[in-house]
């Protein structure tokens, strides 16, 4: 069981590289969650494959910086699909 948690961290080291992935994203593809996704890559990939680790960091990095303008985006979508589609933007309380 050891080896397979290993190459799963490999596989999803590559996969965030060739892939310019989020965590999100690597989860959603490999039917895990969010939480066992960044466990791989950031501590068991750190001890398998450093070289690997530190690509893979700078993805990350890069997606995590990137974050507030793909929220921004995506609620200003959000709205404009509920304006062209005649409803109210509702207030959350």
């Amino acid at each position: 069981m050891k080896g397979a948690v290993e190459e799963r961290a490999v596989e999803l080291g590559e996969y965030i590289i060739e892939n310019n992935a989020t965590v999100r994203a690597a989860a959603k593809k490999f039917h895990i969650s969010k939480s066992t996704v960044h466990k791989d890559v950031s501590d068991r990939l750190k001890a398998v494959n450093p070289q690997l680790y530190s690509r893979v960091r700078c993805v990350l990095d890069v997606n995590k910086a990137q974050r507030h303008i793909r929220g921004g985006i995506a609620t200003r979508e959000k709205y404009r699909h509920q304006s062209e589609d005649g409803e109210e933007p509702r207030e959350d309380s």
